[in-house]
């Protein structure tokens, strides 16, 4: 299983022995007979079937179940705790440059960011501004995409902070590997899961505005057609809190009633997993059948707790993340824990006339797109894809963000009896509310297509289970 590869391999050293964290597995997968390992990896993602552990591919209305890959990602105690630290500073500067934009601005009165950059934002809704959340926390779910270069340094990709999407995934791959692969965890001690569901119901709680009794809490979906519908039901039952349509609520004397058998009942929190275009036809788009009519005026009068909070996506716009490190430095004092990739802001004519001129050794990302749509990977582009999106730079510069190609860190992906290298990344989940939880390893997603570097679901990714071991 030595790689042949120049990237950064995360199970195999330089010397072509398995790092010291993966000895036990790396061992395991050599010893077990082959047609013992097809048959458990056969088994496991076919359990992934019946279970309805499924996702969308990107232009087709068929369900797959996420491949689980078998063999899992590990981070040793200290390397994951720079992790820890990492996202939640970004987190924190993030939910500060939140809370300011919509009340003080003084990061934009500082000039530190220009105020057209914000309120000309996409995502920037001025029917937030004054309006107050709870405990601040305009972002209680974060997703922190991270990589890993050649050298092996880690560096953050994205941050995704409106409804990112992945949690049930590294319940289920945990669940799935205990079954399948128990007896590879022996002799290691790998932090369990079970806490961090406990985390999330509990952050969902400390943000109820109602703080006398138990707050009612319910996940809002946009209904069973949804891609992420299966985690939607998964965080509901696993949490004991209600899952709704917007049909199922409605807006009374501004508080957010739901229908039950035994008459209807107050919600104080409601986590959505719909957009804000859809979330209030009064305030929104209205022709939205997804949402609830007067829920931004419930939000306003405070009695009701909106998780994410509505306007959160400027802070995950991929040019806002170029402004990132000097929140951290402007809110916290502090130098970033975790480095940015070098970004080009396409907007700027300099920069805009480096990557035209260079575009086949960038991938160029549209600001306001996530889960690997509107990219372009210009090693990988044909001379039509790479004259296409220079025509659309041109057009609207404003619109796009570039970055070096970077080599992404690989990890051994078990492929029909034999292993092979694919690329991988890692989603950091970080829940805020009283208290702050990372859950421990997140998301491994791994590409599945030889030299990919698009490891999303919607996109044909696949996953692992990510394990953190303790001290």
């Amino acid at each position: 299983m030595v790689s042949k590869h120049t990237f950064y391999d995360e199970m195999i050293g330089a010397d072509g022995t398995a790092r010291a964290q993966y000895a036990a597995v790396h061992g395991h997968m050599k010893h077990m007979a082959p047609e013992v390992l097809e048959k458990r990896y056969e088994a496991m993602n076919r359990c992934m079937q019946e279970q309805g552990i499924t996702y969308t591919v990107y232009g087709t209305v068929q369900e797959h179940a996420i491949p689980l890959d078998i063999v899992p990602r590990i981070f040793d105690a200290l390397e994951w705790a720079h992790i820890e630290r990492g996202v939640i500073q970004r987190v924190r500067a993030l939910n500060c440059f939140l809370a300011d934009i919509y009340h003080e601005q003084s990061i934009v009165r500082d000039g530190i960011i220009p105020r057209s950059f914000v309120v000309s934002n996409r995502y920037f809704r001025h029917e937030m501004m004054r309006v107050r959340i709870p405990r601040d926390v305009y972002i209680a779910c974060a997703g922190i995409d991270l990589v890993r270069d050649e050298h092996g340094t880690l560096f953050v990709l994205e941050d995704n902070v409106r409804s990112p999407s992945g949690y049930s995934y590294v319940f289920k791959a945990r669940a799935m590997m205990q079954r399948f692969f128990h007896g590879w965890f022996s002799g290691y001690a790998v932090r369990p899961l079970e806490d961090s569901m406990r985390a999330f119901l509990a952050m969902l709680q400390s943000l109820s505005p109602n703080q006398y009794g138990s707050p009612t809490i319910a996940l809002l979906t946009p209904g069973v057609h949804n891609a992420a519908f299966f985690e939607h039901t998964y965080l509901a039952q696993h949490m004991g809190i209600h899952l709704v349509e917007g049909s199922d609520l409605y807006s009374d004397d501004h508080r957010i009633m739901m229908r039950t058998h035994r008459g209807p009942i107050p919600v104080d929190v409601l986590y959505r997993r719909i957009d804000d275009d859809f979330l209030d036809p009064l305030t929104f788009r209205p022709d939205s059948l997804l949402g609830v009519p007067g829920i931004m005026n419930a939000l306003r009068a405070g009695n009701v707790a909106l998780v994410n909070a509505p306007g959160t996506g400027v802070a995950d716009d991929k040019a806002t993340y170029c402004y990132v490190p000097d929140m951290i430095a402007y809110y916290l004092n502090e130098k970033p824990i975790l480095p940015n990739v070098p970004t080009y802001m396409l907007d700027q004519p300099d920069q805009r006339e480096y990557a035209l001129a260079h575009l086949e050794q960038l991938v160029v990302k549209e600001r306001s797109l996530s889960g690997g749509y509107g990219m372009l990977i210009g090693p990988q582009a044909t001379e039509a894809e790479l004259a296409a999106f220079r025509d659309k730079i041109v057009r609207a510069p404003h619109l796009f963000i570039a970055q070096p190609t970077l080599r992404l860190s690989t990890s051994p992906v078990y492929d029909g009896g034999h292993t092979v290298h694919r690329h991988v990344d890692l989603r950091a989940f970080v829940l805020t509310g009283a208290n702050t939880h990372v859950i421990p390893g997140g998301l491994t997603r791994t590409a599945l297509r030889p030299g990919s570097l698009v490891v999303n679901s919607s996109q044909g990714g696949g996953c692992k289970d990510t394990w953190v071991l303790t001290e």
